[in-house]
């Protein structure tokens, strides 16, 4: 029986063997885009071959900021975010996983134990009831050929759909942190902002008290010491603001890093906004590296092969199948005599008429094609933009941070100054107001830009894929 259960295993896996070069998916070319041999903004950038799988390691390291370092690892361990997307990621890994399986033949075991009469008026008896006892035990067997390529094609659109969902789970990693870094630094921002507010509010107010003397005194008028006392008021105002902006930003440091805002925070201190340097003349091999790009490549993949499928369904699946075991109805049961098996039946089953369920269905697979190619090139023509915006922003802020500077030393001085000539009663004190005013505009604006150079470096770093 042995021999024979083997020998019809052998031809069914020979067959299947023999068929299995078959199959319906169009041969797969990946979407082609139009990249440039080196960026605009850069000279020295040029196109190279996907390094998604390469290492990032920890970028943000560079940035030489403990409490930085502290948050990102937080992040890793406790982001909501990312457990969501590591969860879906393990969801992908078992479908390609149960895809798989179809590929092997599906054996099941059971057994049946039946005690039952048969009347004696029942055809073809002896006048007599008949009561017996009948027990089976056995196994069965059953397998689709895979002969037009639907369970193959499948199972190549679950892993890739698989190795996309990794490349998302990178891309979310790298998402978050870059937004730990771009929120840290605002933060940090912030701190600086408050503390130009704190001295300008201690400024302003050695102001309101020399003007206040001056009325005093019959030297001031009594406008003045309303200009300088709005001037004061002013800047306490501000420093509300810019507080009520920290808090925000801490609880949004506190979602990302997957803790709860009233138990977080993040000590006030002032950093140096100043990034590290980018290479001038880096690889473009790090725009390639992008895992959002390698996870749309990988879908266009998956749909060429889900046309296969569409495709398979046309064509009539062909089942084999077997069963073997043991029955008796007294006696040993596991014993020779008690034996069966039965090779087959090998079924072939077809639709002759859906009303073009089945056409439709590769119309669909086809389109859904297209998107994803359409996808795919939209995500590398955006990548290429974010990269092209980085570069510019670094330059040209650099630039406009040095023009900044410049302009907020002139206004310095020229507050100076206007105190000067107060005191010497050259001036009333609207001209003070004035250098006031146009002083503090000129350190925040200052200090604006060193926050968003910063975030420009760290939006650079996360186009490019993660890494100087």
């Amino acid at each position: 029986m042995q021999k024979h259960k083997f020998a019809g295993a052998t031809l069914a896996a020979g067959l299947a063997a023999l068929l299995a070069g078959c199959s319906m998916a169009p041969a797969y070319h990946p979407p082609q885009v139009a990249a440039p041999a080196a960026y605009k903004e850069m000279p020295g950038w040029t196109a190279a071959q996907p390094m998604d799988d390469a290492p990032r390691g920890e970028w943000w390291k560079a940035f030489k900021d403990p409490v930085l370092d502290d948050l990102e690892t937080r992040m890793a361990n406790a982001s909501p975010t990312l457990e969501a997307a590591l969860a879906r990621y393990d969801q992908a890994r078992a479908a390609a996983r149960e895809a798989t399986s179809d590929l092997f033949p599906t054996v099941s075991v059971g057994g049946d134990a039946v005690r039952e009469r048969l009347s004696a008026r029942r055809p073809q008896g002896n006048g007599n009831a008949l009561k017996y006892n009948d027990f089976t035990v056995g196994a069965a067997l059953d397998y689709e050929l895979d002969l037009w390529g639907r369970i193959r094609n499948g199972m190549s659109a679950a892993r890739a759909e698989a190795k996309a969902s990794g490349s998302d789970l990178e891309s979310a990693r790298l998402n978050l942190q870059v937004a730990v870094a771009d929120a840290y630094f605002r933060l940090r921002g912030l701190d600086a902002e408050s503390e130009l507010l704190h001295r300008t509010v201690d400024a302003f107010g050695r102001a309101y008290d020399l003007t206040d003397k001056r009325h005093t005194g019959g030297i001031a008028s009594g406008i003045d010491v309303n200009r300088a006392r709005t001037q004061l008021s002013g800047a306490k105002a501000q420093i509300s603001q810019v507080a009520n902006q920290r808090a925000a930003t801490e609880h949004e440091l506190a979602a990302l890093v997957g803790e709860v805002a009233s138990s977080f925070s993040v000590a006030p201190a002032l950093t140096p906004l100043d990034p590290p340097p980018v290479m001038g003349s880096a690889p473009s091999e790090l725009l390639q590296r992008r895992p959002d790009i390698a996870a749309a490549e990988r879908r266009v993949f998956a749909a060429n092969a889900r046309i296969g499928v569409a495709r398979a369904a046309i064509f009539p699946s062909i089942t084999l199948g077997g069963s073997a075991g043991f029955e008796a109805a007294h006696g040993q049961l596991l014993s020779s005599p008690s034996s069966f098996w039965a090779l087959g039946p090998l079924s072939a089953a077809m639709a002759i008429f859906d009303g073009g369920a089945r056409a439709a269905r590769v119309k669909i697979s086809r389109a859904e094609y297209e998107e994803a190619a359409a996808s795919y090139r939209a995500s590398v023509l955006s990548a290429f933009r974010q990269v092209e915006d980085g570069l510019a922003a670094n330059s040209y802020l650099t630039t406009q941070i040095t023009d900044q500077s410049d302009a907020a030393g002139a206004a310095d001085r020229t507050r100076d100054l206007a105190l000067v000539r107060y005191r010497d009663g050259a001036s009333d004190y609207l001209e003070v107001v004035l250098a006031q005013t146009a002083a503090l505009d000129a350190e925040r604006a200052t200090l604006a830009l060193r926050t968003q150079h910063m975030r420009s470096t760290i939006a650079l770093i996360g186009a490019v894929g993660g890494q100087f």
